[in-house]
Parts: structure tokens; sequence; C-alpha cells
């Protein structure tokens, strides 16, 4: 009370009403506040439940007065080895547009804008996802919206050409982009996974624009788009709602292409193979401005890891993390990853280094660690040899402090991505996809906690023993034969001087 009485003779800028009272007393005659709880347990598990056609229906209860309600499909570029490369970037494209009910995109954009509400569409290489952020009230209105969208396309010649005109327009930008990680990622993807499931191309290549049309989008949606590949997911109503309005718009539905026809789904396992994709290309002029991006090659280096479904899918998502990195630009202290092994390691050893990123993507059958680096054409053999170096001492000691710190950022990033609503509707809509349930965020962060540096030496180990898989672009030619690259990463510790020497 004392100090509260030395405070009250102080003078305070924001003063107002209560220019005597401590910042830290409570303001007198202010009633106590009451925080929102959560009633029981419940009200944080994901309920799911599986309709009568086979679809599944799942949502998390989240406070707030929108919601996010989408359709998962299990669907995308990887299963396309039976129809032309780039279905599935036409069908993301084609995505709210004329329906059986709605005339036109713009039709659909003003009946959302009467409850608050904003659409998208991603395809992925083993997912199709039709979302709405909306209004909590109009729900009934957006699940009506998401069910015609996704099973009554009207996919008129309209639409398909002017679809074609974007996808080539999009293609070319890609190729202009000063940030080549897009391009990049399907380069390692193909390398790694050479004519097969997720190694196949997520974008349409050009040659195909013209070739695809309705009916072959109708006889891929027939053996695609059933109720037993589908989800329905919501973040922030209630199940009971949600389930009602699933069973009056996606029960008993006939979608616009018919439901007689046979289906062909690609049930195939990824196969990785290993290997090297490699495009010349000069990238001395893909950044003009007053601050040009310097002509750089760009390497992305990766090994096979593991599926989502494995146990071993935590400790490779601690190393993941525990690679870090970034570009030699970044600003920011520990919070940014500034201690981990490539900054510590490659970025503030190396100032020649422009980018140097560890990138962890998983699938349901198979998984891919790389690290993406970049430098100037003249360093790209010392590039390869350090990027390969990082790879290997992996296996080495993990220290004490060290994981923990990976450990700490990883449950960090987890819990602050999914204080965003949509993440949460992704997070909940791809888990019931591919496994009928869902991991809470505590669950998960009690399995990043029993991590042990014997599980990193682990996986390691194990990922080692694959052929490497690289994606090269720019001016390749001080670039080491594949043959080497597959040499220092199949090496053991005590060789690696003698090892290292083949790059020069």
């Amino acid at each position: 009370s004392r100090r509260c009485g030395v405070a009250a003779g102080r003078s305070y800028s924001g003063g107002g009403a209560y220019p005597s009272v401590s910042l830290t007393c409570p303001l007198p005659g202010v009633p106590k506040a009451v925080f929102a709880a959560a009633e029981s347990r419940e009200r944080f598990e994901t309920r799911v439940t599986v309709l009568e056609n086979g679809l599944r229906v799942a949502s998390q209860n989240k406070f707030g007065q929108f919601c996010t309600v989408g359709i998962l499909v299990n669907s995308g570029s990887r299963h396309e080895a039976k129809y032309l490369s780039g279905i599935s970037h036409f069908l993301e494209k084609l995505a709210f547009s004329s329906t059986a009910q709605f005339g036109s995109k713009d039709e659909i954009l003003l009946t959302l804008e009467k409850h608050g509400g904003i659409c998208d569409c991603q395809a992925s290489r083993d997912t199709i996802m039709y979302a709405v952020s909306a209004d909590a009230r109009g729900l009934d209105t957006v699940v009506n919206l998401l069910a015609d969208v996704t099973l009554q396309p009207r996919l008129s010649d309209e639409e398909i050409e002017m679809t074609r005109m974007a996808i080539r327009f999009e293609l070319e930008d890609l190729n202009m982009r000063p940030d080549p990680e897009p391009l990049l990622t399907e380069m390692i993807h193909a390398a790694a996974f050479r004519d097969n499931t997720v190694g196949l191309n997520r974008f349409c290549p050009v040659e195909n624009t013209d070739k695809i049309d309705r009916d072959m989008l109708h006889s891929y949606l027939s053996s695609y788009y059933t109720p037993d590949r589908m989800v329905l997911a919501g973040v922030g109503i209630e199940h009971e709602h949600l389930v009602e309005c699933a069973r009056k718009y996606l029960l008993g539905v006939e979608p616009v292409w018919g439901t007689g026809r046979s289906k062909a789904v690609d049930k195939s396992v990824a196969q990785y193979t290993g290997g090297i994709v490699k495009v010349e290309k000069d990238m001395s002029d893909v950044s003009l401005g007053p601050t040009p991006i310097p002509e750089l090659t760009h390497i992305m280096i990766g090994l096979e890891s593991c599926s989502f479904l494995e146990d071993d899918f935590i400790p490779f998502a601690v190393l993941n993390m525990m690679m870090g990195g970034g570009g030699s630009f970044s600003a920011g202290g520990p919070g940014k990853g500034m201690f981990t092994r490539l900054y510590l390691n490659v970025l503030n050893r190396h100032h020649w280094m422009y980018n140097a990123t560890s990138y962890h993507h998983s699938y349901e059958d198979t998984g891919l660690l790389c690290i993406h680096a970049s430098a100037d054409p003249k360093q790209v053999r010392e590039m390869v040899e350090i990027i390969t170096r990082e790879f290997i001492l992996m296996a080495g000691a993990v220290g004490e402090v060290e994981l923990e710190r990976a450990k700490t950022q990883l449950k960090s990033m987890l819990m602050m991505n999914l204080e965003s609503r949509p993440v949460i509707f992704e997070d909940v809509g791809r888990q019931v996809l591919a496994t009928n349930t869902r991991k809470l965020p505590h669950e998960l962060c009690a399995l990043i906690s029993q991590v042990k540096p014997t599980d990193i030496k682990r996986v390691v180990t194990k990922m080692l023993h694959k052929k490497p898989a690289v994606a090269a672009l720019g001016d390749l030619t001080d670039l080491p034969t594949y043959e080497h690259i597959q040499a220092a990463l199949s090496s053991k510790d005590g060789r690696l001087p003698r090892l290292y020497r083949l790059f020069r």
C-alpha cells in the first residue's frame, strides 16, 4: 500500500480519470474481468462424423464470430499418372467459377460478401482444398456453395479458355521470378521420385494447356471426387450444425459428371529414385532495378526422409528446425533461428553464400529433407562441398542445448501457427483426410519433447544410406558431377577430408 501511496504523488502522461493510481494497482471501482474459458476438455477436441456415403465431417470449436469451412479432396498432381499432367492445376484455377446454382464467379463472390466471406482454392501434390472464411451465421449458405463448387461446376468453354491463359501467364511469371524456390522444389521432387507419384509436375506444362478439356476433367473428377475421398472440415462452428448442413447438401447429391463411370484411382506408392535435374539458365537479369539481386546459381540437395504417418516424422521435424537457415540478409535474433546450424556453420562463416535453408516435405508414404543454397556461379564447387558436409555432420554429435533450442522453437512455431483459424482448418482437414483423426497440439508438443540425440542420429544414419537428389539452376559450369556428390554423401565421418578433395 505504501508503494501505491508513493506512486500516487507522481504524474502520468496518460493519467485520464485515474491520475493518482499506480500502473501496478487495479483501478478502483472497475469490475473484475471475466475471461472466456472452455467449458470442458471436449471443447478442445476435434470431432469427426462419417456420413453414410463415406464423407467425413470434422470440426474444431473456436471462439469468435467468423468460421473457416472447406472441402479437402484426396487428389493432386501425384494422381495424374493415367491422365495428362496439369489437371489439378487446371481445377485449382477453375475453382469458384460458375456452377449449377451460381451463374458466374461474381455471383459467388456477391453471395459470400453478404456474410463477410472470402474464398480460396489450393492444389498440392496430394490434396485439393476448397475453403471459405465467413460469418458463422452464414454456415448453411457456405456449405451449399462449397457443395455446388465441388460437385456441380459448369466448366464452360469460356472458363476453360480463361484458365488456359491464366496458367500460361503463371508459368511465364514462374520462370522470371527472382526467387526460384518454387521451381527448385519441382526439380528436386522430379529428381527424387523420377516419373512417379510426388515426382510428377505440380504445374501444368505449356504443351498440355490446349489438350485439357471438359471431358478429360470430368473423367478425372469421376475417379477422384468421390465422398470417401473427401473431408468437410470447419473451425469456429458447432459440430452438429456442420453435420446437419453436410447431410443437407452433400448426402445423396449426384455430381455433374454422373456416378456410373468406372473408377481408375491410382494407388501407387512413392518410389524414391534419387538423381539429378539440371537447368542451365542465365540468371543475370532476373532482378533488375535500383537494387538488383546479383547473378546466382541455385543448388538444392535432398535425401529421402519419412512419411508423416511414421514415428520418425517428429525427429525429422526437429532435425529440420535444428538445421534452419535462411537468407544472408535475414534480420532478427534467436527467435528467427540465428543459432541454427546453417546460420552458424554456413552463413556466418562464408560471406559469399547468399542463402542456405533447410526444407522438409512429407507425404503419406514418403518424405524429402533438402537444403537449398545460393551463391555466385564461381563458388558453386565450394558451395556443394559445404552443403554435403552439413548433411554428413548431421550424423555427428548433437548438443543438448542445441537440441532443446530446436525443440522449443518447433513447439513455438507450431503453437503460433495454430493461432490462425485458417491454419487450424487446414490442419484439421489434412489430418482427418490422412488418418481419420487428429493429434492435438499438446500431444504433438509432448512427442517433440521426447526426441533425444539418439533419435536424431538414428534418422540421419538411415537417411544417408539413400542416393541423393540434386536440383541445379543457373550457370552450372563449375558444378561437381552427380557421382562426386553421391560419393561424398555416402561417406563415413573418418573419410571426409579425403573425399572432399574429389571436388577440387
